[in-house]
This record gives C-alpha cells, structure tokens and sequence, in this order.
C-alpha cells in the first residue's frame, strides 16, 4: 500500500513520528534581555511604546541566514516562551523581527502586560539550550 505524500513529508521532517528535530545550539553564555520599556515602568495609552532589544555573546541575522550563535529577535507579549526547539508561532502575541531589527514600537490597550523577547534561528525555532529574556511586566494607563 503506497502511503500518501503528506505522510512521507511529515516523517522525513520527524513530524508525527515521536522523532524531534535537533535544536540549534547556543552559546552558554548568551544574554537577551530588554532594554526599554523596564520592569515595572508606566506608560501613556494611546501612543506607541517603544521596545528596544539587547543581546551580548550572540549575533543577529535577518531569518534564512544560518551562521553559528546567530539568530533574530522575537518579542512576546502576554503569553510565555515555548521550550528549545520549538518553531515561534506568528501572531498577535508572538511577534517576528526577521530582518535582525533591534527595536519597534507596539501599541498596547490599558492595563497590566508582560513582554519577553526569545531568539529564533534561522527557522524561527528556539535554540537549545534557549535564549530569552526575563519576562517583564509594564502597565499602560
């Protein structure tokens, strides 16, 4: 019996077979953290906040470039990181920044928010072991 196409793609790519890919690995040492807004910081609604990313003993590339201890920022807002090699969804609270930008500006309703920022390599999957940042918590009023 000849199996359908899907299925032979999802088991190469180790997709329902119990199989995981290998996650990229990262420098022990990388540090990713947030550099504006701070923990615990106030800000005004209806303007945009400006987000501004640091990261020491690693790189940035734009998404489809591959180098060792090199990847692209992903900014998470209230949701919490997935573990190592895990693909970053995209979405309203998962946002990309495949282009290797280290800063934007997002606009935010009132209220309490966490914001974290975790890396993704060249396939926006987590690194192994993971880079992230600490999650921080802002308020908007």
């Amino acid at each position: 019996m000849r199996k359908p196409l899907a299925v032979i793609a999802l088991a190469a790519l180790g997709i329902g077979s119990g199989i995981a890919a290998a996650a990229t690995p990262a420098p022990p040492d990388a540090y990713l953290y947030i550099g504006w807004p701070n923990n615990g910081q106030v800000v005004s609604s209806g303007k945009p906040i400006r987000v501004w990313f640091g990261l020491r003993n690693m790189g940035v590339a734009p998404k489809g470039v591959k180098f060792p201890n090199t990847g692209h920022h992903h900014l998470l807002i209230d949701t919490d990181a997935p573990g190592p090699g895990v693909a970053i969804p995209s979405d309203r609270q998962h946002l990309h920044f495949g282009t290797g930008e280290t800063e934007t500006t997002i606009e935010l309703p009132p209220g309490k928010h966490t914001l974290q920022l975790v890396m993704g390599d060249d396939q926006h999957m987590t690194f192994e072991p993971s880079v992230q940042s600490k999650k921080i918590t802002i308020t908007v009023k």
